[in-house]
């Protein structure tokens, strides 16, 4: 019989789905299965409107053969089989889908679910594939008929010897070359893999004949024998009742797919009817992904279409976040594209990965109130994400995750919520106190602290580079409003003691500019305080910028030179002041060099780099030696 010829259009979308769409060639076994399964899906709603036809249930299968000798990977169905005049335009047109145009004939019935939609699935064979056999025998036919092809060149169709209804696609494995090993997909463990990763949840048993060894008997010695075995495992876990799901049986299936060996925080097991229908199993890691922070680290969800895997990492569905989280969403309403591999529509997928996003929040504000230590531990690993989900993006994300931040209180001595601060705030407060530091210790150390503890304000200790960003981008919270302890305009003192400061730094403005002057006007401004108490000196900050925030931007690989405005603060009632006093009077030359040490001395305490550290040094040593 003659070669017929694909259609011009035809030819070139199947070179461009072969070379260009699917990005993972393993997945032709995937499309295989799926249309077989929905072969299955057609004769078995036939037979149950026509009396005549009688089929067993329980007898529908998929059948997955390797004839490793000829090279050959045969998929069998027992399905609805092919005519003549389908096998032409279903095969011979690319695009023509005899499951959409079922679908659509019976569009009324919901028990209707038919996978393969799209009509070049079945074309995603000549990816691994140099020749395309199919064989098929209609129901309610006597006749077979076999389509061939070797690829755009063309397909001939003519009658052939075939006994069971059904398809049978026998497909001639490519040689293998330097960049593809297309061997591969005739070993026995490939396909199994392939079969479990992407159809395993296919509602027919998908079987092959698995080699297996025994002992003998009456021996030591084993022979080979080969046994029909069932690949798949049919029932997807998120599909059962969850009330009829023991724990055991989530840790197990985490376990398996996300190669997590603990058990998960929290199982997150739902099942939606809404505007769009879908079932998601969703975990919550104990700790950290080894891998979580490396560039290499992808984040998103299994997503399945009727328990087909269609993308192993759908990144779409859940934001960064909760990136952590790991899972799967499986819909039934998903409109794919021809390779099935990415959606024709995203308002779908919005609306479910906002559901999804809803969710997990709604769990760890569950956590946070009913399990506090077990939140805890998760903040202790996964804070830092919340944190940056709060603060990227201009803080788009910050009113969700407000209240699932974390920070460690100076009068609680444990981390607290910006909930709890405000509501054990002193009478007459207005701001929501904080302090940054590499460390809580460090932090505890501050001199701006001590004023604030002494007076029995609460003050949040934030030891990560991201907090003071954070609390930036939310600005407030319960309009009270972030004031860090270190900035200039954080005032304690009464009106009085005000007024006092003021004349007292007014007196000695000359003596400041001549400090100022000595330390090459790294600072702002020079003054007296009475914030402090025992200690000497400080550094406080005017403007958006802090030093904490200088040290993290300029620390960052896109370094700007970011400079926070400082003003070097000199405790009044120490007796370092008198002693300046003192110098600026008799000794301006010595007063300067004091100005130098008293700085150096702040800029330690933030923690703070010191440009000239031998020049500070011999300072010190030549006042020692005094």
């Amino acid at each position: 019989m003659e070669n017929k010829e694909f259609k011009a259009e035809s030819k070139r979308l199947l070179d461009l789905m072969i070379n260009s769409i699917y990005t993972n060639k393993e997945i032709f076994l995937r499309e295989l299965i799926s249309n077989g399964s929905d072969a299955i899906d057609k004769l078995y709603f036939r037979s149950l409107t026509d009396k005549n036809l009688k089929v067993n249930k329980d007898d529908l299968k998929i059948k997955v053969d390797i004839d490793k000798e000829n090279k050959n990977l045969i998929i069998t169905d027992n399905g609805c089989g092919m005519t003549e005049e389908e096998l032409d335009v279903n095969l011979g047109t690319i695009a023509k889908s005899g499951s959409l145009a079922f679908k659509e004939e019976n569009e009324k019935n919901e028990d209707i679910d038919i996978i393969g939609q799209f009509g070049v699935g079945f074309y995603s064979a000549f990816m691994v594939s140099d020749l395309v056999t199919v064989k098929s025998k209609a129901v309610g036919s006597d006749k077979a008929y076999r389509w061939q092809s070797s690829g755009i060149e063309g397909y001939k169709i003519e009658p052939c010897e075939k006994e069971d209804i059904g398809t049978k696609i026998i497909i001639h494995i490519k040689e293998d070359t330097e960049d593809e090993k297309y061997s591969e997909y005739l070993n026995d463990y490939k396909i199994q893999e392939i079969i479990r990763k992407y159809s395993n949840y296919i509602r027919y048993p998908i079987e092959m004949d698995i080699e297996k060894s025994r002992k003998k008997a009456d021996s030591e010695e084993y022979e080979k024998y080969t046994e029909t075995t069932v690949i798949n495992s049919m029932t997807p876990l998120w599909k059962r009742d969850k009330k009829e799901i023991k724990e055991e049986e989530y840790n197990q299936f985490y376990s398996e797919k996300f190669y997590d060996f603990e058990k998960p925080l929290k199982v997150i097991h739902s099942s939606v009817e809404g505007q769009y229908k879908y079932d998601s199993l969703l975990f919550i890691p104990k700790n950290l992904p080894w891998d979580f922070y490396n560039k290499e680290y992808k984040k998103g969800l299994q997503l399945y279409a009727n328990g087909v895997l269609i993308m192993d990492k759908c990144e779409e569905l859940v934001p960064d976040c909760f990136s952590f989280v790991k899972g799967l969403v499986d819909s039934d309403d998903l409109s794919l594209n021809i390779s099935r591999e990415m959606l024709q529509q995203d308002r779908q997928l919005r609306v479910i990965a906002k559901n999804i996003e809803n969710k997990i929040k709604s769990e760890l504000e569950s956590i946070l109130n009913n399990n506090r230590d077990e939140y805890e531990k998760f903040f202790e690993n996964f804070g830092l994400q919340l944190k940056f989900g709060a603060y990227n993006d201009y803080g788009v994300n910050k009113d969700k995750l407000k209240d699932l931040l974390l920070f460690y209180s100076s009068t609680e001595k444990k981390l607290v919520t910006l909930k709890e601060y405000v509501s054990r705030m002193k009478e007459g407060q207005t701001s929501i106190y904080y302090a940054c530091g590499e460390s809580i210790d460090k932090v505890d150390m501050l001199p701006q602290v001590e004023a604030f503890k002494e007076k029995e304000y609460e003050v949040l200790y934030l030891t990560d580079n991201i907090d003071e960003f954070v609390l930036t981008i939310l600005m407030q919270y319960e309009e009270k409003k972030f004031a860090n302890v270190s900035s200039e305009n954080i005032e304690l003192e009464d009106e009085n003691e005000k007024e006092k400061i003021e004349k007292i730094n007014e007196e000695n403005k000359d003596m400041f500019a001549l400090m100022r002057e000595a330390i090459n006007l790294e600072v702002e401004n020079v003054r007296f305080t009475h914030r402090l108490k025992k200690h000497p000196v400080c550094l406080s900050s005017e403007g958006v910028i802090s030093a904490s925030m200088e040290k993290t931007l300029n620390a960052m690989e896109s370094n700007q030179g970011a400079k926070a405005k400082m003003v070097l603060e000199i405790n009044e009632n120490h007796e370092i002041a008198n002693k300046i006093k003192t110098l600026y009077d008799n000794d301006k030359e010595a007063l300067k060099k004091y100005a130098k040490v008293l700085y150096a001395e702040a800029r330690l305490i933030e923690g703070l780099p010191i440009e000239n550290p031998t020049e500070i040094s011999n300072l010190i040593c030549d006042f020692l030696a005094k």
